[in-house]
């Protein structure tokens, strides 16, 4: 009887089994150089950007309430308790919106709906609302020029802090 001698080819066999080294060492070096750029950018300040927004200019407390009919939402200023806006069901849109957003915010971080709201218009013409509960700030200008201008009605006659 003749026996029938396998032969295999372990060559063949290793490379498969390889774990492909050139994308392994690409990713590497993309890695290092992405550190060695921040790194870079941080030391020289190249490639950075910085944004200031200056100082306050203007500053008002406000409280979203609800009217006493109900279906009316209204803006008042936190310290004397006059309205400076009533919003009905289909008005007001992007400031109920934000307001909807900080509140719900609110309500994970268990902060009482009687904190104000701080608007504040900065020497750079920027726009932004905090939530004085929460420490949330939002700027404004990034939801453009109309959109600041629904909150920015609520500063008129505002002045310093």
């Amino acid at each position: 009887m003749e026996q029938i001698k396998v032969v295999r080819n372990d060559r063949a066999t290793s490379r498969q089994e390889r774990f492909p080294t050139i994308p392994l060492f690409g990713a590497l070096g993309f890695v290092a150089f992405a550190f060695a750029a921040v790194l870079f950018g941080q030391a020289t300040e190249i490639g950075t950007v910085r944004v200031e927004i200056g100082e306050a200019v203007e500053v008002r407390d406000i409280v979203m309430a609800k009217a006493e009919t109900g279906d009316i939402v209204e803006v008042r200023d936190f310290a004397t308790g006059n309205t400076l806006a009533a919003y009905a069901v289909n008005e007001g849109g992007f400031v109920r919106g934000a307001f909807r957003g900080l509140a719900r915010n609110r309500m994970v971080a268990n902060v009482p709906e009687t904190k104000p709201y701080r608007l504040i218009r900065w020497s750079s013409g920027a726009v932004s609302l905090s939530d004085t509960g929460t420490g949330e700030r939002l700027y404004l200008d990034a939801f453009g020029r109309d959109n600041v201008a629904a909150f920015a009605q609520f500063l008129e006659g505002q002045e310093g802090i």
